[in-house]
């Protein structure tokens, strides 16, 4: 963790979220996603609907200090992806909807969280880790570069979110060296 913020790292507990936690999750991503897509998308990314549906196929790693919810991060190992047969999904994990408080942005949280998930899948023995970055975003393939990703391909935005500006996913693999020190 040497490139994070010691503001971040300083009593900044990671856990894995349970149910009861989907509010906050929802509140903290709606948060952090309108203040980063407010030129193209309108309304809120997820509802507490969807952040429920997304515990019953994966897990959120919340980063809190003091029992206030700073940032979180999905993953969902074996994410099964219309590209790749199950088997080739087995060894897989996908990576979505890293959101980080407003007011604790640009403190190494980011970093924080992506670390811990990608961790907390090499502990399952997955080998790689899949995210999907929208392309008017164009701050995030540098960050994600940085870290090791590199572009496998393209994918469509989900139709059910509506957008000011024609979007697409920019799909970004990055191979999870299993004996890695954590």
């Amino acid at each position: 963790m040497n490139s994070v913020d010691s503001r971040a790292s300083k009593s900044v507990r990671v856990r894995l979220a349970q149910r009861e936690d989907a509010e906050k999750i929802t509140t903290l991503i709606n948060s952090a996603f309108r203040r980063a897509e407010f030129f193209f998308v309108e309304g809120d990314r997820v509802e507490v609907g969807g952040v429920l549906n997304f515990l019953s196929s994966g897990k959120f790693l919340l980063a809190e200090r003091e029992h206030i919810l700073l940032g979180c991060v999905y993953v969902e190992p074996g994410h099964l992806d219309s590209n790749r047969s199950s088997a080739q999904s087995r060894d897989r994990a996908y990576l979505g909807l890293l959101a980080v408080d407003p007011g604790a942005q640009q403190t190494g949280l980011g970093s924080m969280l992506m670390d811990a998930a990608e961790d907390y899948c090499r502990a399952l023995g997955l080998r790689f880790m899949d995210i999907k970055v929208v392309n008017l975003r164009e701050e995030l393939a540098g960050f994600y570069h940085r870290r090791g990703y590199v572009e496998t391909g393209t994918s469509a935005f989900p139709a059910e979110v509506v957008t000011k500006l024609s979007c697409h996913f920019i799909d970004m693999s990055k191979p999870l060296d299993v004996h890695k020190a954590t």
